[in-house]
């Protein structure tokens, strides 16, 4: 059994169904029983949905896929996959081809495996239809709204590129970029920053060069990953306090935008970024009025999706 596989020490001979939750920055499965028992669960790498659109970004797709499929086998291997749910992020035109590919890697028939964005799995997980908000930052940012009538509406959301501002790429590109932007008003001043000294000897180095180079050749959950540093040296470097806390902000605007368009509801923050420091959490409560519901929760996306995957398995069954 792999390392990031965990196993119940009893074999199980029953079906069995797979929830996958995608990030750009880690993926997260976990293997359970139609009555909802968790058998196995592990991590892998992460990817994006909207590489499916590249050659490389296909075969970098599956290897992960056939990753997963290798894991879930050796870690469970009296038990028979009959269903699949799974959610992806940067999910788009390519979702046909996705599925395919899931199908091929678990054996499975195209009727019983189920692909959606990660913002809905996560939504599903963390409230009912019609009952509030989701706020999500991963590696970006999203707002959600599932209507009781199904209906999903968006805020945000639109790439790492132009926007997801208050995600881990936005905290690693801000991190960056102020350091920079302070070294044209105070050459030097990078020195005296605990968060510049750990983000240029995790970049290559202290030119401005070394920065741009990672920003262009690394895949955003990659990048991601840099917001790790910033929220270590919150504490003893006012700059990485500054940028936790306009992220709490962004998460706001985009709380804001979901309640002018559909009224006041509950409001769900999840996401591995939004719980990086409780800088985040106070900076976006700042920026909201006073009385407003909300919650900052641990999703847990895999097992929301292997739960849908039971339900869904059953329902074809009927």
């Amino acid at each position: 059994m792999t390392p990031n596989a965990h196993s119940a020490t009893n074999m199980r001979t029953e079906q069995c169904v797979l929830g996958i939750d995608v990030g750009g920055t880690q993926t997260r499965w976990a293997l359970a029983t139609l009555s909802g028992d968790v058998i196995s669960r592990g991590v892998v790498e992460g990817f994006s949905g909207a590489r499916m659109h590249l050659e490389a970004g296909r075969i970098e797709i599956q290897t992960r896929l056939l990753a997963i499929s290798a894991l879930v086998k050796s870690s469970a291997q009296a038990v028979t996959l009959c269903g699949l749910h799974v959610g992806v992020t940067g999910i788009g035109d390519g979702t046909a081809q996705l599925t395919a590919m899931m199908c091929i890697a678990f054996a499975l028939p195209a009727n019983h495996v189920v692909v959606t964005s990660d913002v809905e799995l996560t939504y599903h997980g963390a409230l009912a239809s019609g009952e509030g908000y989701l706020i999500y930052a991963g590696t970006g940012s999203i707002a959600a709204f599932i209507s009781a009538t199904g209906e999903l509406h968006r805020a945000g959301g639109r790439g790492v590129i132009l926007d997801d501002a208050g995600g881990g790429y936005w905290i690693a590109r801000e991190a960056l970029r102020r350091i920079w932007r302070r070294e044209d008003e105070q050459p030097g001043a990078w020195r005296t920053s605990p968060m510049a000294h750990a983000l240029f000897a995790q970049v290559g180095g202290d030119s401005s060069i070394f920065s741009a180079r990672y920003l262009m050749e690394n895949d955003r959950g990659v990048v991601g990953k840099l917001a790790l540093s910033v929220a270590a040296h919150a504490s003893e470097d006012s700059l990485a306090a500054e940028i936790l806390s306009d992220a709490g902000i962004e998460l706001a605007r985009l709380a804001r935008a979901m309640r002018l368009r559909y009224g006041e509801r509950k409001i769900v923050v999840a996401g591995r970024a939004s719980q990086l420091h409780p800088l985040i959490e106070s900076g976006m409560r700042r920026a909201m009025p006073a009385n407003t519901l909300i919650e900052f929760r641990q999703v847990d996306g895999h097992i929301a999706a292997a739960k849908m995957a039971a339900k869904e398995f059953m329902a074809n069954e009927l």
